[in-house]
């Protein structure tokens, strides 16, 4: 068994080395923010890095991810989702996929939709807001096969949509769907058909990532009860750790980050952050408050032995940016009013992507906040998370998406 686990980590590797240059799903290659790329273009003109092209698209809060050449748009255009194959360094489009859209924000925000897709193996799974599980084919764009998890599994929509980024670990695809005995799922991907299903906690808007836990492969959910780390081959639960705001109207959004084998959560809501240490059989907390890194949605980054994130909400406008130590929480420097923004650490620094639409470079330094470049790139709100590949960068607002090109010619 240890053999087979050092076969698939130097699988993984090879796999990451080989495509370096993409973007495939939420949150970069190893869903942790960060990407491989070096000898970008930082010293920016006034008017900002060069805008390779934009293109308008419809609304939803789906982030673009990149693989094999091809840029997906997943957006919503009147009653119909669409997802939009695009040429990453022209932006002209190479195929579209659509179906009807039956979901309706009760607040008013945006009718979606909501979750990042997810490429893998030749193929695209995207989730719609009101439960539309789909795959396609990558190079065509041809259905594969198609569910609602709402409908099969009895699932609530929550207060926005649905809105967890599938993930595709272990020759699965993995789902917080939130049905009762069916919390999670986990898809074949050939097919569709439910492999296993766990937990009777009710889906979140946190997405998955996959990590080894003591030399095991994990599946780390924040559902909207707290922390669940399951088998990806099983499904059975390996820890568990109640995290979640007392208060009803509220959402778990971050993805959980991994580093060796302990676990970091964070949640704003007046319920904060914790860094857990997973024990043998047991699971115990480092440190924990709501002083140090509340995120709303947006997922902080770790380098070295800091966290860098955005610490408050945006619908009360406290949110700040903030270098945290991992090990302690302690706050080493925090911007006030910097808006809640995307994440993503690259070629020895930070890239921020605001709700505002600034498009910031600083320094990964836990001595002092130092901004490098800055750039209004897009219209407010901004919540789709960006991606970055072959030096170019990909984001959107609710009706349209810009690359900008940071390679040095």
């Amino acid at each position: 068994m240890g053999r087979l686990f050092l076969i698939l980590g130097l699988s993984l590797s090879l796999t990451a080395t080989l495509h370096a240059a993409d973007w495939p799903q939420l949150l970069g290659p190893t869903r942790d923010g960060h990407s491989t790329e070096t000898k970008l273009l930082w010293d920016w003109p006034a008017s900002g890095p060069p805008l390779a092209w934009k293109k308008d698209v419809g609304t939803g809060w789906a982030g673009p991810v990149v693989a094999g050449g091809k840029l997906i748009c997943f957006h919503r255009i009147d009653d119909e989702e669409v997802i939009t194959c695009l040429d990453p360094a022209t932006g002209n489009e190479l195929w579209t996929f659509k179906y009807p859209a039956r979901y309706r924000d009760q607040f008013g925000f945006d009718n979606g939709p909501r979750a990042t897709p997810t490429i893998a193996d030749g193929k695209i799974f995207t989730l719609g807001a009101n439960g539309d599980l789909h795959a396609l084919d990558l190079a065509k764009g041809n259905k594969l096969w198609a569910r609602n998890i709402v409908t099969d599994y009895k699932a609530s929509k929550g207060f926005f949509g649905v809105a967890c980024s599938p993930l595709f670990v272990g020759g699965k695809l993995l789902v917080n769907v939130g049905g009762k005995g069916a919390g999670v799922v986990a898809f074949d991907p050939a097919n569709g058909n439910e492999l296993w299903k766990a937990t009777d906690d009710e889906a979140s808007y946190s997405s998955p990532t996959a990590a080894d836990i003591h030399g095991k492969p994990a599946a780390i959910f924040l559902t909207r009860a707290g922390l669940k780390v399951l088998d990806p081959a099983t499904g059975k639960v390996q820890f568990e750790f109640p995290w979640r705001p007392r208060l009803n109207e509220s959402v778990n959004a971050a993805t959980p980050l991994v580093w060796k084998d302990e676990i970091f959560l964070t949640v704003s809501y007046s319920t904060g952050a914790v860094l857990l240490n997973t024990k043998g059989a047991e699971i115990a907390d480092i440190w924990s408050n709501d002083k140090s890194l509340s995120c709303q949605y947006n997922t902080p980054v770790r380098i070295g032995d800091y966290l860098y994130g955005v610490h408050g909400r945006s619908d009360v406008g406290t949110a700040q940016l903030r270098c945290v130590e991992w090990k302690t929480g302690a706050v080493k420097w925090s911007v006030p009013n910097f808006g809640v923004s995307s994440l993503i650490a690259v070629d020895g620094g930070l890239l921020a992507l605001t709700e505002t639409g600034d498009l910031v470079r600083f320094d990964a330094s836990p001595e002092k906040y130092q901004e490098r470049a800055r750039a209004l790139i897009l219209s407010k709100p901004v919540r789709a998370a960006p991606a970055l590949a072959d030096g170019r960068f990909f984001a959107r607002d609710g009706n349209k998406l810009v690359c900008v090109n940071l390679r040095k010619d």
